[in-house]
């Protein structure tokens, strides 16, 4: 007798087991593409959709002992926060900052806010909004 092997039909008793496991990670990473996705979708809108106050310096007057800053602020009706605004001097260090709190109806509001320094300042920079 010869020893002969004998391939079993293509397709006929199931899957063999490389074709199963690489379904499995077909189906893996589809569910963590998914999840980040979604993750990736979720922090957009927080970003987005949660900051409900924004501003920007329009001018800036730097005097003796304060900076004059024209801020416009753009906000939600009836939201309220506050803006950070800093000065610095000619060498680089802080020589001022300061809170202005918004709050009201309006949508636009535009500001001239003075910041007091302890010396004298040659910048004026928004740091930030935020809702309270």
């Amino acid at each position: 007798m010869s020893a002969s092997t004998t391939r079993l039909p293509e397709g006929r008793y199931g899957r063999s087991s490389d074709e199963r496991a690489d379904h499995k990670l077909k189906i893996a990473g589809a569910v963590l593409g998914a999840l980040l996705l979604a993750l990736i979708g979720y922090f957009a809108w927080h970003y987005v959709g949660q900051n409900k106050i924004s501003a920007e310096v329009i001018t800036f007057e730097p005097g003796k002992d304060s900076v004059q800053v024209h801020l416009e602020v753009r906000k939600d009706a009836g939201a309220s926060g506050y803006c950070t605004i800093r000065s610095q001097a000619e060498n680089g260090a802080e020589v001022g900052r300061a809170d202005f709190r918004f709050s009201g109806d309006a949508t636009r509001i535009d500001k001239v806010v003075t910041l007091r320094t302890t010396s004298p300042g040659t910048t004026a920079e928004l740091l930030g909004c935020h809702a309270d």
